[in-house]
C-alpha cells in the first residue's frame, strides 16, 4: 500500500537563498519593490499567480470587511487569554480557535456550495434546482441554511449585501454567486410561504462566495478570514495587555465574571466618516499633526 510521507519533500511554494526569498517564482522584494501588495503576496502564495486588479480588490474588500467584529467569541478568547500575561502568540492562537460551525469564516459553507454544485454537473440539474434541494434537505431536517443567518445582526448582517454589491461591481461573478443567489431567494420563498421571519445572508454566506468566485478553495478561504480577523485579535490581546490588569479585578472591585460582557465598554473615538481615498493624504495629514490619535493607540 502507497502511503504518503510523514513529510513532504517537495514544494511548489517558496524557497531561499542568502540574496533572495522566492514565492511561486516570485522574489519578494521584487513584488513589494514593483508595488504589490501584502493583498496582492497573499493571492500569489495561495493561487500562484498574480491577481487582476478586480480580484485584487475582491479580496482586499474581503478582508477589510471581516477584520474586526467587536467582542465576538474571538475577540473575547483573545482578551481572556492575556489575562494571564502569556507572549501575544497563544491569545492569537486561542482566538482563531474559537472559529467553527457558529462563528468565524468556515470552510464548510464552501465545501457545501461545491458539493451541491458537483452534483448539478453529475446529475444534469440546474444550479437553481440544486440550491432548491439544499434548502428543502437542511430545513426538513431541522438545520439552519448555511451561510443564512446572524444571531446578533437579526435584521440582516451589515457586511453581507456590501459584499455582493461589490462581488457583482468587480465583475468576478461566477457559479458561486449564482448558486448562492438561487439559494437565498428559493431560502426567503420557503420561508415566506410558511410564515417565518426573514432572515438575511450573512457575512460567511457572501464572503465565502467571492473567496471562491476568485478561486480560493474552500479551506483556503477560510484561512483568508482566519488571517484577517488574526489581526484584530492580537490587537484586542495587547489592548488588554497595555490597558488592563492582570486578571481585571482587584479587591476593591465586587467579584464578577471575566467574561461578563458587561465590563466591557467601548471608549474609543465617536463615530467618523471615511474620507474619500482623494483626500487621504491631506486627511491623514490633518490626524497626524493633531495628536488626538494617541489617545487610542497602543
Amino acid at each position: 500500500m502507497d502511503r504518503k510521507p510523514l513529510i513532504q519533500r517537495k514544494t511548489s511554494i517558496s524557497y531561499k537563498t542568502e540574496e533572495k526569498t522566492v514565492l511561486r517564482g516570485y522574489n519578494v522584494s521584487d513584488l513589494a519593490e514593483a508595488g504589490y501588495t501584502f493583498v496582492d503576496a497573499l493571492f500569489v502564495l495561495f493561487q500562484g499567480r498574480i491577481p487582476a486588479e478586480n480580484e485584487k480588490k475582491m479580496l482586499d474588500y474581503e478582508i477589510a470587511c471581516f477584520m474586526e467584529h467587536s467582542m465576538s467569541p474571538s475577540a473575547v478568547s483573545a482578551i481572556g487569554v492575556m489575562n494571564g500575561h502569556p507572549m501575544l502568540p497563544p491569545a492569537v492562537a486561542a482566538a482563531i480557535s474559537t472559529f467553527g460551525g457558529a462563528h468565524g469564516p468556515g470552510a464548510a459553507h464552501g465545501y457545501m456550495m461545491k458539493k451541491y454544485l458537483d452534483r448539478a454537473a453529475n446529475e444534469g440539474k440546474t444550479i437553481e434546482q440544486v440550491a432548491k434541494e439544499n434548502v428543502d434537505e437542511y430545513m426538513d431536517a431541522g438545520l439552519a441554511v448555511m451561510g443564512m443567518g446572524q444571531p446578533q445582526h437579526i435584521d440582516g448582517d451589515p457586511r453581507a449585501h456590501p459584499i455582493h454589491l461589490k462581488h457583482e461591481e468587480l465583475g468576478v461573478e461566477g457559479v458561486y454567486r449564482k448558486f448562492q443567489t438561487a439559494v437565498e431567494n428559493y431560502f426567503w420563498e420557503r420561508r415566506a410561504k410558511e410564515g417565518k421571519s426573514y432572515v438575511g445572508v450573512n457575512v460567511v454566506g457572501a464572503g465565502n462566495t467571492a473567496l471562491c468566485d476568485i478561486g480560493f478553495a474552500p479551506y483556503a478561504a477560510w484561512t483568508i478570514g482566519s488571517v484577517a480577523r488574526g489581526f484584530s485579535c492580537a490587537c484586542h490581546a495587547l489592548h488588554q495587555y497595555k490597558r488592563a490588569r492582570a486578571w481585571s479585578a482587584s479587591r476593591s472591585e465586587p467579584m464578577v465574571q471575566m467574561l461578563d460582557l458587561s465590563m466591557i465598554k467601548y471608549v474609543g473615538p465617536e463615530d467618523r466618516e471615511v474620507p474619500p481615498l482623494s483626500e487621504r493624504q491631506a486627511y491623514a495629514k490633518k490626524q497626524l499633526e493633531s495628536g488626538e490619535w494617541r489617545k487610542w493607540v497602543l
